[in-house]
């Protein structure tokens, strides 16, 4: 029975690290303020967490337990580098003052977009805000991103490195932007996100013409920022990247050959998928707030309801075309 009590402790473990993890590291950066330091942080408390949960039960609460755990241990640590350096020890009670709230599941869903935004801080160059947003906020590892965007993995691994000081050195913040600063912002992060998703969409590498992993993150992350931050234009790139991705079955052959848009079989695209993009792109145009990414989602739903290329309404697409263009122009 100890045994199995024990098997079930580790599952437990490796699926609170799958589900949890980026929520969990989003808190310690913010209780931390520091990348490096929240990193190991976290791998200590996934640590204690194998040793302790198969002896001690499963916490009732296993992101609070984790975030508590990497916290102590972080100051824990910095209290002993503190009798080689004393500034530590004034880092460590700074830390100290910084705990937690018990069950404050609001104050850690904002933990993940305050992360999403510092990684997509217009003062990092592109690339490396894409690279640190998905090793950071999604979790893939180095390599992962090397192979997606055709780079060695020390370039990679380099550009994180110095994108992460850059925000160390010039002090970003860690936190939403203020409404006045909210629309600039936000443009990085959607931008950001849209590329990870055109990434996963149309492979720019690998033997595969789309990379699902990258493409469901990108929505992940979309529907991420729409729970948290319901703005019309997060409306509208969460419904362009749904109606996209609900024509993933159709859009390439057994053999991996893309098929064209009229040629694809319609019944196998993914209606709840549509359904629900139609619905946002609806939201959105009802805000009158709406912008590009509203514009291209509702020419995607337009060919998305007709039931075969000739039904399509080209009419509505041209006009809807032309709004888009005039509203590139006035960028």
């Amino acid at each position: 029975m100890a045994e199995d009590a024990g098997a079930a402790a580790r599952h437990a473990v490796d699926a609170v690290y799958r589900a949890e993890s980026r929520r969990v590291l989003a808190t310690l950066i913010r209780l931390l303020g520091d990348f490096e330091l929240a990193e190991e942080a976290l791998h200590d408390a996934f640590i204690a967490a194998i040793e302790q949960w198969p002896r001690d039960g499963v916490p009732a609460n296993p992101s609070a337990w984790l975030i508590s755990t990497g916290r102590f241990r972080a100051i824990s640590g910095i209290r002993r580098r503190a009798r080689f350096n004393a500034l530590l020890g004034d880092l460590a009670d700074r830390l100290e003052t910084t705990a937690p709230t018990p069950g404050d599941g609001d104050a850690v869903e904002d933990d993940r977009l305050r992360l999403i935004f510092t990684c997509c801080h217009p003062a990092l160059p592109a690339d490396a805000r894409i690279a640190l947003t998905l090793r950071e906020v999604c979790g893939f590892t180095t390599e992962e991103i090397a192979r997606a965007f055709l780079v060695g993995a020390p370039t990679l691994a380099q550009r994180i490195v110095r994108a992460k000081a850059k925000i160390r050195e010039a002090r970003i913040p860690y936190q939403v932007p203020s409404r006045d600063e909210l629309s600039d912002r936000l443009d990085t992060v959607l931008h950001v996100v849209y590329l990870v998703f055109n990434e996963g969409y149309s492979a720019s590498s690998g033997t595969s013409i789309t990379r699902h992993d990258l493409s469901a993150e990108a929505i992940r992350l979309g529907r991420l920022l729409l729970e948290l931050l319901p703005e019309p234009e997060v409306m509208g790139l969460v419904a362009l990247m749904l109606l996209h991705e609900s024509r993933r079955e159709a859009r390439t052959t057994a053999d991996g050959e893309l098929v064209l848009l009229e040629q694809q079989d319609r019944r196998l695209w993914r209606q709840d998928q549509i359904a629900e993009g139609v619905a946002l792109v609806e939201r959105a145009l009802g805000s009158r707030r709406f912008g590009p990414y509203t514009l291209q989602a509702a020419i995607a739903a337009v060919h998305a309801e007709a039931r075969d290329a000739p039904a399509t309404d080209w009419a509505q697409i041209v006009g809807l075309y032309d709004v888009l263009l005039r509203a590139e122009c006035a960028r």
